[in-house]
């Protein structure tokens, strides 16, 4: 049994690179085909035997908090329908047994902050957390890298970060972590020595970024109480975890598959058109329309699809 039981997602987030999509709708309520960015994220959580979902979320984004209601109209208009497929898609958000909460953040402080407000909830016990916006996609189970950092803190009570290798021209781009030149394989672990934030290319100690999902103990939420603002005025979960890690081990794990930054256009389309070309009711269509969008790709026997998913 999992001794990780929550995951923190912060939602409270403007949304400033997804305008203005995201004026009115809540960034996290973007569909990727045909669900919201978050319900993926919710998905990988309770995929990896976590029970209890904190979302640190503020005012305006009420569309998330009813995605993961009941809709009672809706669903009696689908089951007199015979819609069952439906149905059972849109009553499935939050199994049975998972414990769904909104905490508000008063106002937009960082990270560090978003975790602070969602300490009550989390109590004297280690947790997860996963940012929104990075999707994570493999084609194992949904929360397998998830389930895999649960599985190494339980053993080794260090933290937990999932990274993934970035090209060196964008470590600018990322928080990088600093693992003694070690070499990672997939699922492998290496011990963490330093991390920065958005290093010079010049500087970076690797191409390790992290991913947007953590295995945190306790500790760091006594750490972030006496966290001052950091970067751009706010209070970066980053800054604690460094404090962490003069106290405590933490290691860094290679994840499987790949992530789409939805944050930004750009990955968010990308994660759109490799979802579709998956996807049992749309696939093959994807498939054909891209054929004819890029016919001299076709006839070279070039592959324009998107690099495969583990």
């Amino acid at each position: 049994m999992n001794t990780v039981k929550t995951a923190v997602i912060p939602v409270a987030g403007l949304g400033t690179r997804l305008l203005p999509a995201s004026k009115a709708i809540p960034k996290e309520m973007v569909p990727v085909v045909d669900k919201p960015i978050i319900q993926y994220v919710v998905e990988e959580a309770i995929a990896a035997g976590i029970s209890r979902i904190v979302l640190v979320t503020r005012s305006g984004k009420e569309a998330i908090e009813n995605h993961f209601d009941r809709h009672f109209e809706l669903e009696s208009e689908l089951e007199r329908k015979g819609k069952t497929t439906l149905l059972q898609r849109v009553t499935s958000t939050v199994p049975a047994g998972v414990e769904l909460l909104s905490i508000r953040q008063p106002k937009p402080a960082g990270l560090g902050d978003a975790i602070r407000c969602a300490s009550a909830a989390i109590g004297n016990e280690p947790f997860a957390v996963m940012l929104p916006d990075v999707l994570v996609h493999t084609r194992l189970n949904a929360g397998w890298n998830m389930k895999h950092m649960i599985d190494r803190f339980e053993k080794t009570q260090a933290a937990q970060i999932l990274v993934e290798r970035v090209p060196r021209n964008l470590v600018d781009q990322y928080g990088i972590v600093d693992c003694g030149h070690k070499l990672m394989k997939v699922g492998g672990a290496a011990r963490i020595f330093n991390m920065i934030e958005k290093p010079f290319i010049t500087d970076a100690p690797s191409e390790l970024a992290i991913v947007g999902r953590y295995i945190l103990p306790p500790l760091v939420l006594e750490l972030l109480k006496s966290t001052g603002r950091g970067a751009g005025g706010e209070i970066q979960l980053t800054d604690a975890m460094t404090k962490l890690l003069a106290r405590s081990p933490m290691e860094a794990l290679m994840m499987r598959g790949r992530t789409y930054d939805c944050g930004n256009k750009a990955g968010y389309m990308q994660a759109n058109i490799a979802l579709s070309l998956e996807d049992a009711d749309i696939g093959l269509e994807m498939q054909q329309f891209l054929a004819a969008m890029f016919p001299k790709s076709v006839a070279e026997g070039l592959d324009f699809q998107l690099p495969e998913v583990a």
